[in-house]
């Protein structure tokens, strides 16, 4: 089976384990690969097995959420579409958000440069739909870096409390506050 086949399988124990608790003795049990066959596959080992992981979530955050908010819409129903996306990414807020997990221990120097430059390409997406909205550049920028914010953080808590109703508190909320007027 090639690779990608068990990105799926890496980004729920990268989630539930980090970087650092993902060890390859959990990795070979949950894919059914020996340590072996996980280098056959992933021969840079750990490392690379992330590197899939986030190319896997950068090719969706590109089909799911920068095409959304790129799409024919006014920018309200353009920022439902990517909170309804996220949604369904973090399944409601019952999963932990992987960048913010890669950002912790040892993994940050590895791939804090990919992670920041795919939070960056996400902020600047919500800029566009709300200077397009009419919005000033400054304003849009503080809004699209809020936006993350409240989704990262609503994220955390919900995971902290075992409750995803902060989340999906954000997540209905948020598109009427990125476009509300000063």
């Amino acid at each position: 089976m090639p690779k990608e086949t068990y990105v799926p399988c890496l980004l729920r124990l990268f989630r539930e384990y980090g970087y650092d608790g993902a060890t390859l003795s959990k990795i070979s049990e949950a894919t059914g690969l020996g340590k072996a066959s996980l280098y056959h596959h992933f021969p840079g080992g750990k490392d690379e097995m992330v590197e899939a992981v986030l190319n896997f979530l950068e090719s969706w955050l590109e089909q799911q959420v920068l095409q959304t908010l790129s799409s024919p819409g006014d920018a309200l129903t353009r920022l439902r579409r990517m909170c309804d996306r996220l949604s369904e990414l973090y399944e409601g807020g019952q999963q932990p958000c992987l960048f913010a997990i890669l950002l912790l221990g040892s993994a940050r120097d590895v791939f804090h440069a990919k992670v920041k430059a795919l939070f960056c390409v996400w902020m600047d997406a919500i800029v566009s739909v709300l200077i397009e909205a009419g919005m000033d550049r400054e304003l849009a920028k503080q809004r699209g870096e809020d936006a993350v914010i409240a989704i990262q953080g609503s994220l955390i808590l919900s995971q902290g409390l075992d409750d995803p109703s902060p989340f999906k508190r954000v997540i209905q909320q948020l598109p009427k506050e990125l476009c509300r007027k000063v």
